[in-house]
């Protein structure tokens, strides 16, 4: 199996429009592949502007928040190609689009990259954050998913939150169980809202 990072990628449109989303990048030698789902933005904007910026959030709610609608994230210019990537980084990289194998369902854009920078240091890794982003994922799934499936993982998520969020992460797992039980049609939380386990 390749390695995939989970990133926030950024897009433009002709007009200068941005849109904002995770994704996971494929890696592939020295490139690394993009792969959305048909019909997305990010595909209509590549046409558009074949290039892309992938970033690592320092603030896991903007996984959080791109999954459950929360989008309007700050972005800064990027220094080699026609776009933004996120602020809050650890650390961004620009790819150019070097070739296109396309899909009905699911095309893949080969990026090859031209710059990549260091933002802020990286201290150590969080398992909230961990947390976080598995169940940002697995809520972008819930229709493929069956509830007892979405339940048993979301608990077992829960545990890391308990143990080791801070309040960002707290919020991010709070928007996320909204969107899952909406989905589920339940009004009990997985998480209640109480002070962390030691």
């Amino acid at each position: 199996m390749p390695l995939i990072l989970e990133t926030v990628v950024t897009t433009t449109a002709r007009d200068g429009a941005l849109h904002l989303v995770p994704f996971g990048l494929i890696q592939d030698g020295a490139d690394w592949i993009l792969a959305p789902f048909r019909p997305s933005p990010t595909i209509l904007n590549l046409a558009d502007n074949p290039v892309f910026a992938a970033s690592s959030p320092s603030d896991v709610r903007v996984i959080a928040g791109a999954v459950t609608g929360r989008r309007d994230w700050a972005t800064l210019p990027c220094e080699r190609i026609a776009g933004r990537r996120l602020a809050e980084s650890f650390g961004h990289a620009e790819f150019e689009v070097a070739a296109i194998e396309d899909d009905p369902v699911r095309p893949r854009y080969r990026g090859r990259m031209v710059h990549a920078a260091a933002h802020i240091p990286f201290i150590g890794y969080n398992r909230a954050q961990a947390a976080v982003l598995e169940a940002a994922i697995l809520s972008t799934r819930l229709h493929m998913l069956e509830p007892d499936k979405i339940l048993t993982e979301m608990r077992y998520h829960a545990i890391a939150i308990a143990k080791t969020a801070g309040p960002a992460e707290r919020e991010a797992w709070d928007w996320i169980e909204d969107k899952v039980a909406a989905a589920l049609g339940r009004d009990d939380r997985i998480l209640e809202a109480s002070p962390p386990a030691p």
